[in-house]
C-alpha cells in the first residue's frame, strides 16, 4: 500500500486526543456533504424546470422547420414535395401558412395569428395532444383556438350560429375607399388547446386551403414546412438535401434554434446558479484547509517521528494532501447519495408541489453527478494542496 495513503487513512480512522480537533473534522465533513448535496439538488431541479419549460416546444415546434430566407412566404411545387417525400430520414412533413389577422366574435376583437395547416400537421407535431376541449378540425370551415383567445372572445365549441370571424386585409395596392378592402372567413371552433399563456392567446388553427384563399395566395404558397425526423436521422446531411431541393431559398431551424432566446435564458440561469453554489462550496472548503492545518498541528510529534525515520517533507505533505482529498471525495459521494434519495423520492411520490396537482419537476441526470463530483474533487485538491504546503522543516523542528 502507498505509504502516504496508508498513514492518511490511519489518521482519518483514529480520533485525536484533542476533542476540538475531532469536532472540527466532523463539522468539515458535514459541510462538504451538505454542500455537494445542495449543488446536486439544485442542478436536478433546474434540469427538471428546463425540461418543463421547454415541454411546450415539443408540442408546437417540429424537429426541423423550413422558413423563407427573405420575405414571409415561399412556393412549394409538386416536384419539390415529391423530392421531400423521397428523403428517407424524414418521417413526415406538413405545410403551413401563417399571418396576423383580426378575430371578431359578438362585438369583441382580438389580433392574433391564423395558421393554416394541412392534414399531416398532427403527425408532424403533437398539437392535438394539447386539446382540452373538443376535437381537432376535420370538417370544412372549422378551427382550433387557444384557451386564452377563446376566453377573451367568449367562444364556444361547435357554435354554428355565431362563428368566429377572421378578417384579413386584401393584398395589393387597392384604394381604401373600395367597398370591402378585406376578406372574411367564418370559423366554427371545433376544439380548444392549452399549452402556455402566450401561445394560448396567439394562434387559431384551420385548414391550409382556407387560409390560402383568405390571404389570396395560390395553392403553392406557404410560410413554412414542418419536418418530423426519424430518431437516427443524419441531421447535417438532411439539411443539405432539403436546402438543395429549394436551391438555398429557405432557412432550416431545429427546435433549439426556433426558441434560441428561451434556450439561452435557461442555460444562462443554470450556469449562474452553478457558479453561485460553487462559490458557496469554495467558502465551505476553507473549512478543509483549517481542518488539515489543525490536524498537522495535532500530529506534529508524529510528523517529527516519521521525519526522523526517513520520511521527506514531500512525503509528509503528501500524507495530509491525500487525507484532504479522501475527506472531500467521501463527503461529495455521500452528499450525492443523500441528494439522490431526495430526488428519487420526489420523482416517485411528488411530495413537493408547485400547485395541488403539479409536482415540482426534477430530473435525475448522470451528467449532474459528474459535475458535482468533479467540482468537489477539484476544489478539494486545491484546498488540500494549500493546507499541506504548511508543513516545513521549521514546523517539524519546533
Amino acid at each position: 500500500m502507498n505509504f502516504p495513503f496508508y498513514i492518511a487513512q490511519r489518521y482519518l480512522r483514529s480520533k485525536s486526543s484533542q476533542n476540538a480537533v475531532n469536532i472540527i473534522n466532523f463539522v468539515t465533513f458535514i459541510v462538504i456533504v451538505i454542500g455537494s448535496a445542495s449543488l446536486f439538488i439544485v442542478l436536478s431541479g433546474f434540469a427538471g424546470l428546463k425540461t418543463f419549460s421547454l415541454s411546450y416546444t415539443n408540442i408546437f415546434d417540429p424537429d426541423l422547420k423550413a422558413t423563407p430566407t427573405t420575405g414571409k412566404f415561399f412556393s412549394v411545387n409538386p416536384e419539390q414535395e415529391q423530392a421531400l417525400a423521397q428523403i428517407t430520414d424524414i418521417a413526415s412533413f406538413s405545410k403551413e401558412l401563417e399571418e396576423q389577422v383580426s378575430f371578431t366574435h359578438k362585438g369583441k376583437n382580438h389580433f392574433a395569428y391564423i395558421k393554416g395547416v394541412d392534414q399531416g400537421y398532427t403527425t408532424t407535431t403533437e398539437i392535438d395532444s394539447a386539446l382540452i376541449f373538443g376535437n381537432w378540425f376535420y370538417a370544412p370551415q372549422q378551427g382550433v383556438a387557444g384557451i386564452g383567445l377563446t376566453n377573451k372572445l367568449g367562444l364556444t365549441i361547435n357554435q354554428t350560429r355565431n362563428p368566429l370571424v377572421v378578417i384579413a386585409p386584401k393584398p395589393g395596392k387597392g384604394s381604401l375607399s373600395q367597398t370591402k378592402p378585406y376578406n372574411e372567413l367564418p370559423l366554427v371552433i371545433s376544439g380548444v388547446y392549452s399549452v402556455e399563456e402566450d401561445l394560448d392567446h396567439k394562434y387559431v388553427f384551420t385548414d391550409l386551403a382556407l387560409v390560402q384563399a383568405l390571404l389570396e395566395k395560390d395553392t403553392t404558397m406557404v410560410s413554412g414546412i414542418n419536418f418530423k425526423l426519424l430518431p437516427d436521422a443524419d441531421t447535417p446531411e438532411l439539411r443539405n438535401k432539403i436546402a438543395a431541393i429549394f436551391k438555398n431559398t429557405i432557412t432550416l431551424k431545429n427546435r433549439e434554434e426556433l426558441n434560441s432566446s428561451l434556450y439561452r435564458m435557461l442555460n444562462t440561469e443554470n450556469l449562474a446558479t452553478y457558479l453561485i453554489f460553487t462559490l458557496v462550496l469554495i467558502i465551505a472548503l476553507f473549512n478543509v484547509v483549517g481542518a488539515i492545518i489543525m490536524m498537522i498541528l495535532d500530529k506534529q510529534q508524529n510528523s517529527k517521528t516519521l521525519f526522523s525515520l526517513g520520511s521527506t517533507i514531500k512525503d509528509l505533505r503528501r500524507i495530509y494532501f491525500v487525507q484532504g482529498v479522501i475527506v472531500t471525495t467521501a463527503g461529495g459521494v455521500i452528499g450525492v447519495l443523500l441528494a439522490s434519495i431526495l430526488i428519487w423520492s420526489q420523482l416517485a411520490f411528488g411530495w413537493l408541489k408547485i400547485t395541488p396537482s403539479l409536482s415540482y419537476p426534477v430530473e435525475y441526470r448522470l451528467v449532474n453527478i459528474l459535475i458535482v463530483l468533479a467540482t468537489i474533487i477539484v476544489l478539494g485538491i486545491i484546498a488540500s494542496k494549500i493546507a499541506s504546503s504548511r508543513i516545513t522543516k521549521k514546523l517539524i523542528s519546533i
